[in-house]
């Protein structure tokens, strides 16, 4: 992968380098091999100094691309369920679905937050996310809040921490994990309040689900 990052870099001050900024994020929604993070930090970290591609529209195409495919890991978990391949039978995928599942329930804002900072992990939330059934409207607004966050971060640390943060990549994973847990918390403990329940305790209308059986 380090030759698409290579060649979108050497393209920044293309126009149609975010089309494929796009297509990054949208892939790397499902297909976590796709570097859409240091793709969007080594183009914002061009754009300090060369001013090109323009950062707004560098957070808008990234936060467009990683809402979509967030959202279409979402819609295939909802057509596969959780036991359509092989590797999603074992009991270890098993039991993480059901952790999912269960923290979907109750803390769905910080789980899908903290997840879009996590290559993998974002993929196998969202997945659950659609197998579980959790109501697609809500997913959206939560990964439309991820996706913007995600993006703003990447590009600010990008334009403003670049060379610092390329010898410090857990201490910028760090960070960016703790502004995704406290928005998440802030949006479960607003959402709650709405609902008239307390947070971590599971919607109503949801305590009956559970994950759905492993297909044979």
């Amino acid at each position: 992968m380090q030759a698409i990052n290579d060649f979108i870099l050497a393209a920044a001050g293309q126009p149609w380098v975010l089309v494929l900024v796009f297509a990054c994020c949208l892939i790397d929604g499902f297909f976590p091999p796709v570097p859409s993070e240091s793709v969007v930090v080594g183009l914002a970290a061009v754009a300090a100094s060369a001013d090109v591609p323009n950062p707004l529209l560098l957070i808008a195409v990234a936060a467009a691309g990683a809402f979509s495919g967030d959202n279409i890991a979402y819609l295939i978990g909802r057509a596969t369920g959780t036991g359509r391949w092989a590797w999603m039978r074992g009991y270890r995928a098993q039991r993480a679905f059901l952790w999912a599942g269960n923290e979907l329930r109750k803390r769905p804002a910080s789980l899908i937050m903290v997840a879009r900072f996590v290559p993998i992990g974002r993929v196998a939330v969202n997945l659950t996310a659609g197998a579980t059934s959790y109501p697609h409207s809500r997913f959206v607004g939560l990964t439309v809040l991820s996706a913007v966050l995600w993006a703003g971060y990447s590009v600010g640390i990008g334009l403003f921490f670049g060379q610092w943060f390329e010898e410090n990549h857990l201490l910028g994973a760090t960070i960016a994990i703790i502004c995704a847990v406290i928005l998440g918390i802030a949006v479960d403990v607003v959402l709650s309040r709405l609902r008239g329940r307390g947070p971590g305790e599971p919607l109503a209308e949801n305590q009956d689900r559970a994950v759905p059986p492993a297909d044979g």
